[in-house]
C-alpha cells in the first residue's frame, strides 16, 4: 500500500521561508515523478511544482517559479519542496502526488 506523509508546514510571515518534506513508502519511489499541489479554502486544487524520476527536469507553475524549489532523495524516499519569499497568497494546504496517490496535506499560513 502507498504512503505520502508530508510535513513541514505552519505559520509564518510575508517574506518568510518554510520546507516541506514528503515521505513515500510501499512502491519504489524512484521510479515515479513526483508532484506538489496546494488548495486554498473555496478554490481548486492546483499544481505548484513537479520532478522527474532522477531529479534532472523540473517544473513550476508561474506563481511560484523563482521562490519555490522541488527537490527529491531517492535513497531517503523523499520529496521536498523549499518555499522562499513566501506571500498570503500562497496560503493552503500543500499535497504531494504521484498517479493516484496523495497524502493527507500540510497546511502552510502565510500572514501579512
Amino acid at each position: 500500500q502507498v504512503q505520502l506523509v508530508e510535513s513541514g508546514g505552519g505559520l509564518v510571515q510575508a517574506g518568510g521561508s518554510l520546507s516541506l518534506s514528503c515521505a513515500a513508502s510501499g512502491r519504489t519511489f524512484s521510479a515515479y515523478a513526483m508532484n506538489w499541489f496546494r488548495q486554498a479554502p473555496g478554490k481548486e486544487r492546483e499544481f505548484v511544482a513537479s520532478i522527474t524520476r532522477a531529479g534532472g527536469t523540473t517544473r513550476y507553475a508561474d506563481a511560484v517559479k523563482g521562490r519555490f524549489t522541488i527537490y527529491r532523495d531517492n535513497a531517503k524516499n523523499t520529496v521536498y519542496l523549499q518555499m522562499n519569499s513566501l506571500k498570503p497568497e500562497d496560503s493552503a494546504v500543500y499535497y504531494c502526488n504521484f498517479g493516484a496517490y496523495w497524502g493527507q496535506g500540510t497546511q502552510v499560513t502565510v500572514s501579512s
